[in-house]
């Protein structure tokens, strides 16, 4: 029902689309290298043919552009560069343990200053993709006079959301407050799964504390010096170490240090998921993000992309002790259906004030979960769903639809439906809100 309306130009830039920044290839104007104001709006170029949609560009290409984060960040800083350099690399990295948190602040607040004048991808959540896939929908089911078409819904039980909760401890200080952190997650309900560094001392005898009181464990990183990703050659060696405390741990997920990544080499590593990038990561190190609130798959590798602002950023270079970021996220979150991912860190909740906001946070998730029936789930249990997912099959049934497949008796037809000349969604079976 989609298709592209010619042969495209060599070169790759951004350019709107309804509204929607994009990077790619597109037939209207000269490619952009910067998500400005002045982007080229491709919308008016969309027509019909024979009955199919045709986009003045690739859909799948412009998704996966912005999913592997293949287009250009904005010029950086003279600290940037310097920060970025292999030798400050190096130095900070070899320091950061011995570097009390305000001194890690100051440097952060320094390389991160000029954030909030970034255009892309759209702080505090980037919903592109999901914009541009109920665009083409739309377009397909006006253009074929559809008035509502199935599919299978995102989460388990018409969930209309899902909430995963992670901990990566870094430290000795994170590892002595685990067992403290865990009590409070069980306290609220709320699962959690625990990211461990192979080669810390500490994560052998945590590794058991974790497993023996039901927690998830997963691999964080190697040694977490923050060069996993700086060559092929050096990952392809640590990859193979990873992998093996991964098959030793009986882990199946991987989250890097510091967000670091690089998506097409993620397949080297013997995982089923990963949890390494973020959604728009304009505090992360390496900034960027994938555009997206849902889990996708990167070949074989599933992604569960950090949707919301680690902890370590709202507090110590937000400046802000408070749940409002985290809740203004998660409404646009589950406004878009997606996944609300979290990362609080126990090395960074071992102090009165910012715990008391943690358990302001799980107040505020288990609240949530009772009144909206969101799913609330480890990071197995999603990577579990989404498998399952990708196999199952919508058959007719009658005048209705069913699903089939393993785990089908948890999943449920939902239907897009264009209202207002927008696209929305219905679930056949809602969960029930006493």
């Amino acid at each position: 029902m989609l298709r592209t309306g010619g042969p495209l130009p060599a070169d790759a830039g951004f350019f709107r689309f309804d509204g929607a920044i994009c990077y790619g290839r597109q037939l209207l104007g000269p490619p952009s290298s910067r998500a400005d104001a002045s982007l080229v709006d491709v919308s008016r170029a969309v027509s019909s043919d024979d009955g199919k949609v045709v986009l003045p560009f690739d859909l799948s290409e412009i998704v996966t552009n912005l999913l592997y984060e293949r287009y250009p960040q904005p010029a950086r800083s003279l600290v940037e560069r310097a920060s970025a350099s292999d030798l400050a690399h190096t130095v900070y990295y070899t320091m950061r343990p011995a570097l009390p948190v305000a001194v890690r602040k100051h440097l952060q607040k320094l390389r991160w200053s000029r954030w909030r004048r970034i255009a892309f991808p759209c702080w505090p959540v980037d919903v592109t993709i999901e914009t541009l896939m109920r665009h083409a929908v739309r377009l397909t089911m006006a253009r074929a006079g559809v008035e509502r078409f199935p599919f299978i819904w995102f989460w388990p039980d018409g969930a209309p959301g899902c909430v995963m909760m992670t901990h990566d401890v870094e430290g000795p200080a994170g590892a002595d407050f685990t067992p403290r952190l865990m009590d409070l997650d069980d306290e609220f309900g709320i699962p959690s799964s625990f990211q461990l560094v192979p080669e810390a001392r500490q994560s052998r005898s945590l590794l058991d504390r974790c497993r023996g009181r039901g927690f998830e464990v997963n691999v964080h990183d190697l040694n977490h010096d923050g060069h996993l990703f700086r060559d092929r050659a050096l990952f392809d060696g640590k990859g193979k170490q990873i992998s093996r405390y991964a098959r030793e741990w009986g882990c199946r997920g991987f989250r890097s240090g510091a967000m670091n990544r690089r998506q097409e080499w993620f397949s080297a590593l013997e995982v089923a998921f990963d949890m390494s990038v973020p959604n728009v990561a304009h505090l992360e190190p390496q900034q960027g993000g994938c555009c997206t609130v849902m889990p996708h798959f990167i070949g074989d590798v599933l992604e569960l992309p950090l949707t919301t602002t680690q902890d370590y950023a709202l507090f110590h270079i937000l400046g802000n002790y408070s749940i409002d970021l985290w809740q203004e996220q998660i409404e646009m979150i589950l406004a878009n259906h997606g996944l609300v991912s979290l990362i609080a860190h126990p090395d960074y909740l071992v102090r009165e004030r910012e715990r008391d906001v943690y358990v302001q946070l799980l107040r505020h998730l288990a609240r949530l979960r009772a009144e909206r029936r969101l799913w609330a789930a480890l990071p197995s249990e999603i990577d579990g769903w989404w498998r399952a997912r990708r196999e199952m099959r919508l058959v007719p049934d009658g005048e209705a639809w069913r699903v089939e497949g393993r785990g089908s008796a948890r999943a449920r037809v939902a239907y897009a439906r264009l209202a207002g000349g927008q696209v929305v969604y219905e679930v056949a079976q809602w969960p029930e809100v006493e």
